[in-house]
C-alpha cells in the first residue's frame, strides 16, 4: 500500500493519511444533511431520503476513484450552490421534472470531461499565472474561514452594515467560539490531530451541555434508491437550445472551482511543482469531471471538488489514501445517519431578525483553521509588482465577498489580462487566459444581455 501511494516520496505514512481522511470527512460531513435539504426543498418533488442515499454513493465513489486514479488528497460530493442551481432554478424556476434537472447536470459533466480528454481543461489551468493561483489559494482560505464564521453563527447579517458579530448569549456560538480556542490551541501546539480533536471535543462538549442534540439511534438501514438513474434517463428531453444559458452556467461554476480548490489543496500540501502545477493534473480533473456527471446520474446534483480537503490536508494528508477513507467514510454513513447529525447537522439560534437561523457549531471552527492555514500562500504572491499584484488582491478581495470561487477567480482573469494590456505587455498573457476572461466576462454580462434581449 505504501509503494502504490507513494507514502515514502510525500513524507507520509498510512496511519497520518487514515486521520486525514477522518478530518476531511468531518468538515464536509454536513453535506449529507445539507443536500437533501436543498435538493428536497417542497416542490421538487425530490426524496429527502432518495437524495441521502444518492449523496453518500455519489460523494464515496468519486472520493475512492480520486485517490486510486489520481492518489491526489481531494475529496468530493455533491457541490453547494450547483445543488442551489438544480432545485431553485432549474426545478422551482424553469420548471423542469427533477429527472430533467439532473439530466442537465449530466449534459453539463459530459462537456467538462471532454474537454479533459482534449486536454483543453489542463492546458486552461498551466496558463494561470503562479499569483493568481496563490491568490486563488489565499481567496478561497478567506472564503472557507467566513463560511466557518458564518456557519459557527459568530458572523451574521445585519441590514445597516451588512454584517455583524453574532450573538454570544447563544448556546450554540459560544460552544463555536469554544471549539475555535481549543482547536487553535492544539493546532498552534503543532499537535498532529488537532483539528479532528477539537471537532470531537466540541462535540462531545455541545452533548453534555445539551446544546448539540443526542443522536436519536444508532443505525438505519432503510435506503431509498428512488433517484438513482432518472437523470440519465431524461437527457434526451434537455438538449434543447432555451438550456444552454444553464448549462453554460453549471459548466462555467464547475470548471473553474476545480481549478480553484486543486490549487489551494496542493498549495497547502506542498504538492505544487517548481512551476506551480499539480503532477497528474489530467487525471485529477478527469475524475472531477466524471464525478459531475455521476452526481447527475444519481441525483445527487453535480459533485465536485471539496474546499474542505484543505483540512484532511493540513492535518499531513498527502495521497489519495486520504480521499479513499472518506470514500469509505461516506458509504459508512449511510446506516449511521443518527450518528453522523451530532457533528455535521446543524442547531437553531434566534436570528438577527425575527424567525432562527442555523448554526453548525461542531465543524465551523474546523474551517476557520483551514482557512488560516490556506492564507499562508500569500506570502509568495509578489505584491511589489502592481501588474502581478492588483489582479491578486483583487481576487483574494471578490472570491469570499461575492461568495463564489468562480466570480473571484473571474474578477482576477478580466483584471489580468486588462493590466497586461494597459502596460503595453499582451505577450505576457497565455492565450488561453484570454480566452477565459473572455468567457467570464461574457458570463457576468449574459444577465443584462438577457433582460435587453427580452
Amino acid at each position: 500500500m505504501g509503494a502504490f501511494f507513494k507514502f515514502s516520496e510525500r513524507g507520509t505514512n498510512f496511519r497520518t493519511e487514515v486521520l486525514a481522511g477522518l478530518t476531511t470527512f468531518m468538515t464536509m460531513a454536513y453535506i449529507i444533511f445539507v443536500n437533501p435539504a436543498i435538493l428536497g426543498t417542497e416542490g421538487t418533488g425530490l426524496p429527502l431520503s432518495g437524495v441521502f442515499f444518492a449523496t453518500c454513493v455519489a460523494a464515496a465513489v468519486a472520493s475512492i476513484a480520486m485517490g486510486l486514479v489520481a492518489n491526489f488528497p481531494l475529496a468530493l460530493a455533491s457541490g453547494l450552490g450547483l445543488n442551489a442551481i438544480v432545485a431553485f432554478t432549474l426545478i422551482l424556476g424553469l420548471g423542469l421534472s427533477w429527472q430533467e434537472a439532473m439530466a442537465v447536470v449530466v449534459v453539463e459533466g459530459v462537456l467538462v470531461t471532454l474537454l479533459v480528454v482534449t486536454n483543453l481543461r489542463e492546458a486552461v489551468l498551466n496558463a494561470i499565472p503562479n499569483s493568481l493561483k496563490f491568490a486563488i489559494a489565499v481567496g478561497i482560505g478567506l472564503f472557507i474561514a467566513f463560511i466557518g464564521l458564518k456557519n459557527g453563527g459568530l458572523v451574521v447579517q445585519d441590514p445597516a452594515t451588512y454584517l455583524k458579530l453574532g450573538d454570544l448569549t447563544q448556546g450554540p456560538v459560544l460552544l463555536a467560539a469554544f471549539g475555535l480556542i481549543v482547536t487553535l490551541a492544539l493546532v498552534a501546539r503543532g499537535l498532529r490531530g488537532g483539528i479532528l480533536i477539537g471537532i470531537l471535543v466540541t462535540g462531545a462538549v455541545g452533548m453534555i451541555f445539551g446544546i448539540v442534540p443526542l443522536p436519536t439511534g444508532i443505525v438505519d438501514f432503510r435506503f431509498d434508491t428512488s433517484t438513482i438513474g432518472g437523470g440519465v434517463l431524461a437527457v434526451p428531453q434537455v438538449l434543447q437550445i432555451s438550456l444552454i444559458p444553464v448549462i453554460f452556467a453549471l459548466f462555467m461554476t464547475d470548471f473553474f472551482d476545480t481549478m480553484g480548490t486543486m490549487i489551494a489543496v496542493g498549495q497547502e500540501g506542498d504538492l505544487l511543482d517548481d512551476e506551480g502545477r499539480v503532477p497528474q493534473a489530467k487525471r485529477v480533473l478527469l475524475v472531477d469531471s466524471l464525478a459531475a456527471g455521476l452526481g447527475g446520474a444519481a441525483g445527487a446534483s453535480s459533485v465536485t471538488s471539496y474546499i474542505e480537503s484543505g483540512s484532511g490536508v493540513a492535518e499531513g494528508g498527502r495521497t489519495g489514501l486520504t480521499s479513499v477513507v472518506v470514500g469509505l467514510l461516506f458509504l459508512v454513513a449511510l446506516p449511521f445517519s443518527p450518528l453522523i447529525s451530532v457533528f455535521g447537522g446543524s442547531v437553531p439560534v434566534p436570528g438577527p431578525e425575527e424567525g432562527q437561523i442555523f448554526v453548525s457549531p461542531v465543524t465551523a471552527p474546523a474551517l476557520i483553521v483551514v482557512g488560516f492555514l490556506m492564507m499562508t500562500a500569500v506570502r509568495l504572491i509578489p505584491w511589489d509588482r502592481y501588474d502581478e499584484a492588483i489582479p491578486a488582491f483583487l481576487t483574494i478581495l471578490t472570491l469570499p465577498l461575492t461568495f463564489n470561487i468562480s466570480y473571484g477567480i473571474g474578477f482576477g482573469f478580466i483584471s489580468y489580462v486588462l493590466i497586461k494590456l494597459a502596460r503595453g505587455r499582451p505577450g505576457d498573457v497565455h492565450p488561453l487566459l484570454y480566452v477565459a476572461a473572455l468567457l467570464f466576462a461574457l458570463a457576468f454580462v449574459w444577465p443584462s444581455l438577457q433582460s435587453l434581449l427580452s
